[in-house]
């Protein structure tokens, strides 16, 4: 991560010489990456860290990106032990998700879906559960 943030700030913005399918890629985006691989390292005060750090996309113009984006910074509250922050992002995640059609999305949730799993009887965790097939056809 250091090197990738090191590279990045020796980037000029507008200095023509990067090729342009890297334009999209900035800080906040480096910084939303490296709240998911914390995430996947199952760290989650670094993934919380870096993610503060990330700003936030629009969601009319990044819709599957925020969704996912919440569906990973949900999935590390849950690794925290904080169910109900877990819970309003993963529910947020799914109110942005619906809107779209995306397997790599999907494949989040269910990811979301299998960190609730200490939570399981818990009515809450059942109804997102229910609501994760009834509305993305996620399974648990």
């Amino acid at each position: 991560m250091k090197a990738s943030e090191d590279l990045l700030g020796q980037a000029k913005e507008d200095s023509g010489d990067e090729p342009a399918w890297i334009d999209f890629y900035h800080h906040a985006r480096l910084s939303a990456d490296a709240a998911e691989v914390f995430r996947d390292l199952k760290n989650p005060k670094m993934a919380l860290t870096w993610n503060q750090q990330a700003a936030a996309m629009p969601t009319g113009a990044f819709t599957r990106s925020v969704g996912m984006r919440l569906a990973i910074v949900g999935t590390a509250h849950l690794q925290a032990r904080d169910q109900d922050h877990g819970l309003e992002l993963g529910n947020r995640s799914v109110d942005i998700l619906a809107r779209v059609q995306s397997s790599r999305a999907k494949d989040y949730v269910r990811e979301f879906n299998t960190a609730l799993a200490p939570w399981r009887r818990e009515p809450a965790v059942r109804e997102f559960i229910h609501r994760t097939r009834k509305e993305l056809g996620v399974a648990a």
